[in-house]
């Protein structure tokens, strides 16, 4: 779909509206990028950028309507449009009137291309202004990819760089790497910099090169300590420290490892399967692969009172008037 969205704009077919929403950053960021190009392709391009969360929608709609001085149209872009989601009344920093942006979607600027981005999972469909925005602009959503197409994304980003990979190779780079797809492509084109005349990338190029996610690391931590690996566990644990990682942090990070684990083996009791488990608990289809035949599943009773440690920790930390490192330590040599 968003392949469509992308030709249509090559194609210079270019909407007055659009609405960016989600939570994978590389399919906004790539959308904007495309946008600027064709525009600039036709003369110099203004672009003005609005946090939703500091100014008002006015000064977008007050912007978009007033007539650019060096090209035929300008780029108005309205970051962080928090007014199309789920808000708590008298909790928001801005109040923004939605009724007059409704009223200007129906006849939006004809100079001026206008981009709300929602960088949220979800948007609250009950709003006037959210349907509004759903029934006049050019809505791209951006969703995590498939373990399938996150594979087929990587080979399509290797081929621009005339690089290849095998599938053994592409699993360790998403293993150690993320899903992230912004921090992939940084990284993917650092190592095929790296690499050379060579066309083909392997795992160990990959492990040398490659900047862990700090997400990624605490994985293979709690990994290694549900493991018994616990030499290995501290290791790592130091290595986060050097990187001036808060213990508190990385508490929470492993408890959530854990708690994960918990509702996955649950739903796999139940007969979900991992695509259904991702879908359910509303995380990326790849986090479930890794830990849909991880032999701790078959320990749920061990994963519980590991939680309810780790929850101790927390306590620990927050209250205790001692080395902090020290505690996430002790629990690790447990």
């Amino acid at each position: 779909m968003i392949s469509e969205k992308w030709m249509q704009i090559s194609n210079n077919n270019i909407s007055s509206v659009y609405l960016l929403y989600g939570n994978e950053a590389y399919f906004i960021e790539e959308t904007l990028k495309r946008i600027k190009r064709q525009l600039n392709d036709q003369g110099e391009l203004e672009v003005i950028t609005f946090d939703m969360e500091e100014s008002k929608v006015d000064e977008v709609m007050y912007e978009a309507d007033t007539i650019p001085f060096f090209s035929d149209k300008k780029l108005v872009i309205a970051k962080n449009a928090f007014f199309l989601k789920a808000t708590e009344k008298g909790k928001e920093k801005i109040v923004h009137d939605t009724v007059s942006l409704e009223e200007w979607l129906k006849s939006p600027s004809p100079s001026a291309i206008t981009v709300f981005i929602a960088p949220y999972e979800k948007l609250d469909e009950r709003k006037k202004i959210t349907k509004a925005m759903k029934q006049t602009a050019n809505v791209i959503e951006s969703v995590s990819l498939q373990v399938h197409d996150l594979k087929g994304w990587i080979l399509h980003e290797l081929s621009t760089h005339g690089k290849t990979m095998s599938d053994e190779s592409i699993d360790c780079l998403i293993e150690l790497g993320g899903t992230d797809l912004v921090h992939l492509q940084t990284e993917l084109a650092k190592i095929a910099t790296f690499v050379g005349e060579e066309q083909e990338i392997d795992s160990e190029t990959i492990k040398k090169l490659l900047v862990r996610t700090l997400e990624q690391d605490v994985f293979t931590l709690g990994n290694a300590y549900l493991s018994g690996h616990k030499s290995e566990a501290i290791e790592i644990y130091h290595d986060l420290l050097k990187r001036k990682e808060d213990p508190l942090k990385l508490n929470a990070l492993i408890a959530t490892q854990v708690r994960l684990m918990v509702q996955v083996s649950h739903l796999k009791k139940k007969g979900y399967h991992a695509q259904q488990i991702a879908n359910q608990l509303k995380v990326h289809p790849y986090r479930v692969k890794l830990l849909i035949d991880h032999p701790m599943l078959h320990n749920e009773q061990k994963l519980l009172q590991t939680l309810n440690d780790l929850a101790t920790v927390d306590l620990q930390l927050k209250t205790l008037n001692i080395n902090r490192d020290r505690i996430l330590e002790m629990f690790l040599l447990k």
